[in-house]
């Protein structure tokens, strides 16, 4: 039972609240003291790495944050993991226990980087930051046309850790550098890439073609505009943005085959460091298509649909009785309008759509104006300035007694590129192959000459038979006439 008795005094009381309070004054005081003497002896950077590592080590993960860098965000790749990817490439070092490592046919370097759960530790201006690597790998079950398969799917991303209070460093200026660098990783050792656009199952490969301006056989004042276009294109992202337009641009390549448009695209890629994506028109079977692979493609990437014109009959945008029975495609050119310059165009920066044609007459007017195709290129026969580079090219000469009757050849008849290269290539005496070429050049011009003389006695033949045609029609006509008028007469008695 309480008693009275019992409770302390108040004097006890009081003492013993001043004795924790001065407990209390004194604790606070050793406190603040050892910290003042913590931040003279031991830097900011460091005492965060200790509290760090005893966080960790506690199991106390309260002061730790996690970034999740995906793979896509959505339907488009994720710029921040592909930089993250390149950067991380530049610090691995020996401490990591596995590493995972690959190397292209074409590239001179191994390619490095840290491997599924693997840890790797960077100190940014002295900041410790931890990176890992994250894949799940699920199976996704597909339906088509009644037949069930199974499709293997892994879902990739990194896990960038470290100290809350350093949060802000890290979203200001620690990303935004690893983006800067890598775009300047790549640049340096970029393989540019070729991918198939709508054949599914065919991964990208190296573009190893060696074609470049200088060794086009071009026109040199059209190839000079081209390389001022692509330039100017490329330094114009804020005056796009200003007057606002999507940042692309469209070439149309039209000439005969054999005159150089695929290893103009090549040279182009090659210029400005772009991957090709190769549209294959044949393989979509709907518009929607076009939104699914334009999302699937990168920025500085030029887009390629050669053969425009025989690729695929697309249907008239204006006909609206279309008729998909005799064919799976219901691809439209509305919906190839759209893929060109349409709201989902604008989902991508710095992207160049080329189509190629040995017709420019049998395309649709609304496909090829400004705006879609902005620069049409004409790749015409070979000039004497072209045979002079592919001179060069092949045969490593820059002058020779016989340019000046090849050169006049090339004015009289015909030829295009790839049928000089072919006779430049059957010899490597530069006197062996330019008399097969001068050769093959008179032999042509007299083809022509046969061709144009049988063409004029074709021509001869029909205004004869027109003529005799005109003449029997006249002769009718008087002997109708003739008749006519006898009958007339006869009446008139």
């Amino acid at each position: 039972m309480f008693s009275l008795s019992k409770m302390p005094s108040p004097t006890s009381v009081l003492s013993a609240y001043t004795t924790l309070t001065a407990s209390a004054v004194l604790i606070r005081t050793l406190v603040s003291e050892v910290q003042n003497m913590t931040n003279q002896l031991i830097p900011k950077n460091l005492q965060d790495k200790i509290l760090s590592k005893v966080g960790i080590f506690m199991g106390n993960y309260s002061s730790q944050m996690t970034l999740i860098i995906e793979e896509n965000n959505g339907l488009i790749p994720n710029e921040i993991f592909e930089a993250s990817k390149f950067y991380l490439s530049t610090i691995v070092n020996p401490s990591l226990q596995r590493v995972k490592i690959s190397k292209a046919e074409k590239e001179k370097k191994f390619s490095v980087n840290i491997s599924k759960d693997e840890k790797l530790i960077d100190t940014f201006e002295g900041v410790e930051l931890i990176w890992e690597l994250k894949i799940v790998e699920s199976q996704k079950t597909n339906s088509d046309d009644g037949y069930l398969s199974i499709e293997k799917v892994e879902q990739i991303w990194y896990e960038l850790s470290f100290l809350k209070s350093n949060m802000e460093m890290v979203l200001k200026i620690y990303l935004p550098f690893i983006l800067e660098r890598s775009k300047a990783i790549k640049e340096e050792n970029k393989a540019i890439k070729l991918s198939p656009l709508g054949s599914y199952g065919w991964q990208s490969v190296n573009l190893d073609h060696p074609s470049t301006f200088d060794t086009l056989a071009m026109d040199p004042q059209l190839k000079q505009e081209v390389m001022d276009d692509l330039e100017r294109f490329v330094r114009r992202r804020d005056y796009y943005r200003r007057v606002g337009k999507v940042w692309k641009r469209g070439y149309l390549l039209y000439g005969p085959p054999g005159t150089g448009k695929s290893s103009l695209i090549a040279a182009m890629a090659n210029y400005l460091k772009f991957d090709i994506y190769d549209m294959e028109l044949t393989s979509l079977h709907a518009n929607s298509d076009f939104r699914t692979m334009l999302a699937s493609t990168k920025n500085r990437s030029i887009i390629v649909i050669e053969d425009i014109d025989c690729t695929i009959e697309l249907q008239n945008r204006v006909d609206g009785s279309h008729n998909y029975k005799d064919s799976e495609s219901q691809v439209t050119l509305s919906g190839l309008l759209n893929f060109i310059d349409g709201l989902w165009s604008c989902c991508g920066d710095e992207r160049i759509i080329v189509f190629t044609t040995n017709f420019k007459e049998r395309l649709d007017p609304a496909l090829i104006r400004p705006g879609r195709m902005d620069m049409h290129i004409h790749m015409s026969y070979c000039t004497p300035s072209g045979f002079k580079i592919l001179a060069s090219n092949y045969l490593g000469i820059k002058n020779h007694w016989k340019f000046g009757e090849i050169e006049e050849l090339i004015t009289e008849v015909n030829v295009t590129p790839a049928e000089i290269a072919e006779e430049l290539m059957k010899s490597d005496h530069a006197d062996i192959a330019l008399d097969e070429l001068s050769s093959f050049l008179n032999k042509k011009k007299e083809d022509c000459k046969k061709k144009t003389v049988e063409e004029n006695e074709a021509d001869k033949k029909g205004d004869e038979m027109n003529k005799e045609q005109t003449k029997t029609k006249d002769m009718r006509k008087r002997k109708g006439n003739s008749r006519r008028g006898g009958r007339s007469r006869r009446k008139s008695f």
